[in-house]
């Protein structure tokens, strides 16, 4: 009698790609994304029984120390320009008007207080944040509508994006800077709260263009 074929539950008929095939499918699909990929969705697109993750770790290392790097954004996973060459990248920058004092602190406190309010950042602030300031950096998508709180009026917040994280080359917001270097980079100093409304008007008369400069200067290279 001949022998029965084999089951394909078994995973004989339907085994994996080598690791170093998963590895090379890992590079394609972040390579051709525009926007960083979650292990999840790469798994939706590889082989059966392929692990993304492994395949992730291995490409990881491969790149260590190359011109490029695999750089983790949120939840996601993309290559960008290793951050020690960004400077070569410049030269390709448009000239764009840099985010007013006003977008900066925003952006700012909602960076490190998220989820928050309106009303809370009008609060650490000690100004009014004017519609056009938050609606610029949703346009941006570096800030997004986060959950209503649970309080009269049910206000809604005000959350960072996967974007903003990307664009600012962090894994986490965990990983902002600190008190220090923000003094260094010169996005704390004492004005006063006229001046800084001034910054409020003038944002609003004329909304800065996509692709702008960000707020710790010149932007890493993606």
């Amino acid at each position: 009698m001949p022998p029965a074929p084999e089951d394909p539950e078994d995973g004989a008929l339907f085994a994996a790609p080598p690791l170093s095939e998963q590895e090379r499918m890992v590079e394609a699909l972040l390579f051709a994304s525009a926007a960083p990929m979650t292990t999840r969705e790469m798994a939706e697109r590889m082989p059966h029984g392929s692990d993304p993750a492994e395949a992730l770790a291995r490409l990881r290392k491969r790149y260590e120390g190359r011109g490029v790097e695999l750089r983790r954004v949120g939840q996601g996973w993309a290559i960008r320009t290793a951050a020690d060459l960004a400077f070569l990248m410049r030269r390709e920058q448009s000239e764009t008007r840099r985010l007013s004092r006003a977008a900066v602190e925003t952006l700012a406190i909602i960076a490190y207080h998220q989820p928050v309010t309106r009303a809370e950042i009008e609060e650490i602030r000690g100004v009014s944040v004017s519609r056009g300031t938050v609606d610029m950096l949703i346009e941006l998508e570096w800030v997004r509508l986060g959950r209503r709180r649970m309080t009269p009026g049910r206000p809604v917040t005000f959350v960072t994006t996967e974007g903003f994280l990307d664009h600012f080359g962090l894994e986490s917001p965990r990983d902002l800077p600190g008190v220090k270097e923000l003094r260094d980079a010169g996005l704390l100093d004492n004005r006063g709260a006229a001046a800084e409304a001034e910054d409020e008007e003038e944002e609003d008369e004329a909304p800065p263009e996509e692709g702008q400069e960000d707020m710790f200067g010149d932007g890493g290279a993606r």
